[in-house]
């Protein structure tokens, strides 16, 4: 048995883990060289921006609360130091120290009063706005990650294929990231895959994990990025029982 970790960590996962990050940095070392193409999605990569220009300009707008929050807090502590002078200036029987008083106090609860606003409708609100960019931001490193294992096992299995001396072994290995369609399944939706018995699509995440449903899958037909090469054209769900992994 491999060793556990003392949280439960098996050796073999972390040389799996290895592994995957060393794969991907090859892969993406070659498509920087230009020695491999990489699959590029222009529909999704324009939301990645506009999620990062969203993240910037609310991260920008959440600063300047909260430095106007601490203008008003410091005004706050002005009109009390003013307040406090006038005391001190004037003496113990002039007639308006009750009414500069009064006034003082008012002031002293309108300035706490508008803080507070500041804080709830404000601050508090773009504070659990940003909130949810760690997890997207998460989700989306997730996706480009996927997309690099995919053209890398994409790469590899053409590699593999296209060898000289072909290594059965290691194109079984590689068939096992594969599945391919065992019946025919006609598309009854503009976003489905249309299959053929004997159809090898690779699987791919869902760029919103939350419209998955149960028993379906995204992916993409070999056939398909062959075609075009490019991932907008080539991707669709699927049944999953339609399918089976490449043996």
């Amino acid at each position: 048995m491999a060793e556990m970790g003392s949280k439960g960590v098996t050796a073999g996962k972390i040389a799996s883990n290895v592994q995957k990050k060393l794969t991907r940095a090859q892969e993406k070392v070659l498509q920087k060289l230009g020695k491999a193409d990489e699959t590029k999605d222009e529909q999704f990569e324009q939301c990645v921006q506009n999620f990062n220009k969203q993240l910037t300009e609310g991260t920008r707008l959440q600063k300047d609360l909260r430095t106007y929050l601490a203008s008003v807090k410091a005004m706050h502590e002005a009109s009390k130091k003013l307040n406090e002078c006038l005391q001190e200036v004037y003496e113990p029987d002039w007639p308006g120290r009750d009414e500069a008083n009064k006034i003082a106090e008012n002031n002293d609860l309108l300035w706490m009063d508008y803080h507070q606003k500041l804080v709830d409708q404000a601050l508090l609100t773009m504070d659990t706005y940003l909130g949810q960019f760690p997890d997207i931001k998460s989700r989306i490193a997730k996706r480009g990650r996927k997309l690099v294992d995919y053209d890398s096992a994409r790469h590899h299995y053409e590699s593999l294929q296209t060898a000289k001396k072909k290594d059965e072994a290691k194109i079984a290995k590689a068939e096992e990231e594969l599945i391919k369609a065992q019946h025919d399944y006609t598309a009854t939706d503009t976003d489905e895959l249309q299959l053929k018995a004997g159809d090898v699509v690779l699987v791919i995440p869902f760029q919103n994990p939350e419209e998955q449903d149960e028993g379906w899958l995204m992916g993409v037909k070999e056939s398909d990025w062959n075609q075009h090469k490019e991932l907008e054209k080539c991707r669709g769900v699927f049944p999953e029982n339609f399918t089976e992994r490449v043996p």
